[in-house]
């Protein structure tokens, strides 16, 4: 069972050129946008190697010149490959710990007995697997109070200072640009002390520790510490964390990215694998700083960004504009604007159609969709009881009114994202009709115990079976009614309840191959023409990444399966992001009276209006989120000089591996 098939997906072909140069003088040229030492590596593995490398490298140096190396290292999730790689390089022989000092860089505070601690985690991932001396790690004593918390802090700082100062910090880069726990809003200045966690660092920690109750203090190295380091290796991986590098790296330096203010440090490296790098000038707009190798994406990207950079719609753009704004090459490969305008109008206007099933009969030569077989079998995987119309509700809407045979398959339950509220609503009603219409025996019972849980139930305390089942028949409720609402045949509709999910906690399984088994199954009884799958990877909990680990596993043990060659998979997004237009393969117009309709099957799913417990940090219900980043796909195309839409949902091809 192959169970990352998701961070395999590369919607690009970077050339190896514009992230790992031959010569230092072309490097110097791709990084001229760059305020930070930057090392871009293909994988986070090779990115890890690499780190190791330095790690043991720094190591050696120093206890060669001095006599000790003094560390302070981080925990966090991105730090693990290195430390993977530089325990494989202490077991060949290649760096020993002996004369290693180790400063945990953070920790909790205050430590709960049983819950998260990043020297615990630390002594997992390493330093149980090292030659390091116990007195040699020195971390946060848990015993602290608030009342000599200050005490303490400078007591760890002075103990830093004794040892002669930091030789090499090593942690990773979090998702705010957080640098250790030091959060937007820290200064160059900051020194040791106590940190309120916000809530994106919560989440981070919820997922990265699997824990429902994520602290929300910490204490932490200031930024000061960590700039007195001589050398500096901090680190990010995944597409996830690509506005972040980008700021850290090009913007200039601010408090409200912390990472960002290692600008200026002599001697640090941030090390990144390329879905991180993606958002950075030579990854993204190689043109402005290299010679490019022009590919249909690469030229669509950069059509978009003259027309942005210009005002002008994609036919009215004229060989002036494409010199002045340093896209010169195009006019020598296409002999002159005009040329180039119809190839990329004409691509993007191939991308639009009304028939995401495709169109019976029709010449398909320059359809997204083939025009045969049909009508089509069509499943649409929904992570959550509601992403399916989220993500594609306009289109789902279309594909049943244009006869194809379409099911629904929700791959988790979602009940842990159903308040109590939500669910007490229920049973408020319940008992005043129970009495009326005679069957208050046996349910008086289970009303009993629900309310009696609801009322001693304490903050994290996880549901017990029967309310998890409640919630759960709650989710499938509004999925159901949904689903009606569309017209999706009530045979159709597939309730998996993958095992995975299945914890009653916002702590969730690894995928299993019984996860797979039963995506398998659906996907052998119904043999599809046509999938659709979740591409939005970014919910705060990791939820979508499993669920649609899980239906592209299937996949790859069923692609040599006859039916499966003639099977298209279509990625959506839509709850948490949306496709950048460069990546949009099929681009299906919705009309103000459809986008209603998606509005109200929206809805249906009463118990995530506003009471639904993980919006995350967008304000906006997802409703809102939908039709705004719909318009705002209709709104670029017609920007480009396209056709107006009301809104775009937009989807891109997946291709098994």
């Amino acid at each position: 069972m192959k169970t990352d098939l998701s961070s395999q997906i590369k919607l690009d072909r970077i050339p190896r050129r514009y992230y790992h140069p031959d010569s230092e003088i072309e490097l110097a040229a791709l990084r001229r946008e760059e305020k930070i030492d930057t090392r871009i590596f293909e994988t986070a593995n090779e990115g890890g190697d690499f780190l190791a490398s330095e790690m043991a490298r720094y190591i050696n140096r120093y206890v060669a010149q001095k006599g000790k190396c003094v560390m302070a290292l981080g925990a966090g999730t991105s730090t693990h490959r290195a430390y993977a790689s530089l325990i494989k390089m202490y077991r060949e022989g290649k760096v020993d710990f002996a004369n290693v000092i180790i400063y945990n860089i953070d920790e909790f505070f205050p430590l709960q007995p049983g819950g998260p601690s990043t020297m615990n985690r630390l002594n997992e991932v390493l330093l149980k697997h090292i030659d390091i001396r116990p007195e040699n790690v020195r971390t946060i004593d848990p015993e602290i109070t608030k009342e000599t918390m200050y005490e303490y802090c400078q007591a760890y700082e002075q103990s830093i200072q004794d040892e002669g100062g930091l030789d090499v910090v090593v942690c990773e880069i979090g998702p705010n640009g957080s640098i250790a726990f030091n959060e937007p809003g820290s200064v160059r200045s900051s020194f040791c002390r106590l940190v309120l966690l916000g809530s994106e660092m919560r989440h981070t920690i919820s997922s990265d520790y699997k824990t429902d109750d994520a602290p929300t203090t910490a204490i932490t190295l200031g930024l000061a510490n960590v700039l007195s380091a001589k050398r500096i290796l901090t680190m990010a991986w995944g597409e996830s964390r690509a506005t972040v590098i980008r700021n850290t790296v090009e913007e200039n330096a601010t408090a409200a990215y912390p990472a960002s203010q290692l600008q200026g440090h002599p001697h640090v490296k941030v090390v990144i694998d390329l879905p991180a790098a993606e958002d950075l000038t030579r990854i993204s707009q190689p043109w402005k700083v290299t010679s490019c190798e022009w590919n249909d994406k690469l030229i669509r990207r950069a059509i978009v960004w003259l027309c942005n950079m210009t005002g002008k719609p994609i036919l009215k753009l004229t060989d002036k504009d494409y010199k002045d704004w340093g896209l010169g090459e195009l006019l020598a490969l296409y002999g002159s604007a005009y040329n180039v305008n119809i190839k990329i109008f004409n691509d993007l206007q191939h991308t639009i159609t009304g028939w995401p099933g495709g169109k019976p009969d029709a010449d398909d030569t320059y359809r997204p969709e083939r025009a045969r077989p049909y009508p089509k079998r069509v499943i649409v995987f929904s992570p959550h009881p509601d992403d399916d119309v989220i993500s594609m509700g306009g289109t789902l809407k279309r594909l049943v009114d244009q006869h194809h045979d379409v099911h629904v398959a929700y791959e988790t339950s979602g009940n842990i994202a159903v308040g109590d509220e939500d669910m007490m609503r229920y049973f408020l009603m319940m008992d005043k009709i129970a009495p009326v219409f005679g069957f208050e025996k046996g349910y008086d019972k289970l009303s009993e115990e629900v309310h009696d849980f609801v009322t001693n139930k304490k903050p994290g305390d996880i549901d017990n079976a029967d309310i998890r089942e409640i919630k759960t028949m709650i989710r499938q409720a509004e999925a159901t009614i949904a689903c009606n609402y569309i017209g999706v045949k009530p045979g159709n509709i597939h309730f998996l309840r993958l095992p995975f999910y299945e914890t009653g906690t916002i702590k969730k399984g690894d995928l299993s191959q019984a996860d797979v088994d039963i995506v398998k199954k659906l996907l052998q009884d119904v043999r599809p023409h046509q999938i659709f799958v979740a591409g939005d990877l970014a919910d705060p909990h990791g939820t979508h990444k499993v669920c649609t680990d899980a239906v592209l596993a299937a996949v790859d043990e069923l692609k040599n399966e006859e039916w499966m060659r003639d099977c298209r998979i279509w990625m959506y997004r839509g709850a948490w992001a949306e496709w950048e237009i460069d990546h949009i393969e099929m681009a299906v117009p919705i009309s103000p009276e459809e986008l209603r309709f998606k509005r109200n099957s929206i809805l249906k799913h009463q118990s995530q209006m506003e009471n639904a417990p993980f919006l995350g940090d967008d304000d906006r219900l997802f409703w809102q989120r939908a039709e705004e980043r719909n318009r705002a796909t209709a709104q670029l195309y017609e920007g480009l000089g396209l056709a107006s839409y009301e809104a775009i949902e937009a989807f891109v091809e997946y291709h098994p591996l």
